[in-house]
């Protein structure tokens, strides 16, 4: 247990020492944009509050629309103006399309496959290609516009049938079916929830942990030397969320996968 307590006790030295030198290091670049000194070890984020976006406003007011600011052991640049955010997201694009992928969303290397996360580049736009090509062209679109429409009709069914029993209805529960119904039915041609029963709420309740999860403050997003400890268990916790979803997931492509073996 001493030596324990020993180790940490160093460990956590060497990450202070190590994060307090690069704040004051010899040759920190001057071009950067005007944003509030950072403090050693933890930056800005002291600024930050509460309420982020409101902290985030009074600061553009003092520093400009473009604005520096250094969250732990990561810089981050602010856009805060129509006319800068039109140059960033629209003209120079491609210069700013890498993303900084948060530790929690590495779990099961999640960040590894997604569209969402990869960075520009040869497996990205091959999976850009077949999103626009299966699911978001207007063929597509045209193709499932009848499922869309047969999953709103069963929902105003279903409030319908509620407001003449005098039942109430639980508007996020069933817009969640709807959604959750219309995804399955254009991926897996089959509902996965039943409106008139208590079905799906084990993945309800997975989709909402995985998203309380990932949308937590993390230490490691700002102390990336930490990533090894995952202190807040964040990403532990997902990677258990992950493995269930891959789960059900894995069930429904070989139960597809069957039916189409049986058709031919």
């Amino acid at each position: 247990m001493e030596f324990m307590l020993i180790a940490l006790g160093l460990f956590l030295t060497y990450a202070l020492t190590r994060a307090t030198l690069s704040i004051f290091q010899v040759g920190k670049p001057k071009n950067l944009p005007p944003g509030p000194t950072p403090l050693p070890i933890i930056g800005n984020l002291h600024l930050l509050g509460d309420q982020p976006h409101q902290s985030l406003a009074k600061l553009a007011a003092i520093h400009g629309p473009i604005m520096f600011l250094k969250l732990g052991r990561i810089s981050v640049l602010v856009i805060s103006s129509a006319a800068a955010a039109k140059e960033v997201l629209q003209k120079q694009d491609l210069a700013f399309s890498s993303r900084h992928i948060p530790d929690a969303l590495t779990a099961h290397n999640h960040s590894t496959y997604s569209v969402v996360w990869l960075p520009v580049a040869t497996q990205w736009r091959s999976l850009r290609k077949f999103l626009n090509t299966n699911i978001f062209s207007s063929s597509s679109l045209d193709a499932n516009q009848h499922l869309r429409s047969l999953k709103v009709q069963e929902l105003v069914a279903y409030c319908r049938k509620a407001s003449h029993s005098g039942d109430s209805v639980n508007i996020s529960r069933a817009a969640f079916r709807t959604s959750l119904n219309l995804l399955s039915n254009t991926f897996f041609s089959k509902d996965l929830t039943d409106p008139y029963e208590d079905s799906g709420k084990e993945f309800k309740e997975l989709v909402g942990n995985m998203m309380e999860e990932a949308g937590k403050p993390n230490l490691v997003d700002f102390f990336p030397v930490l990533k090894k400890i995952d202190p807040q268990g964040i990403r532990r916790r997902l990677t258990l969320y992950f493995g269930k979803a891959f789960e059900i997931f894995e069930e429904l492509i070989e139960e597809r996968l069957g039916k189409r073996i049986q058709m031919r």
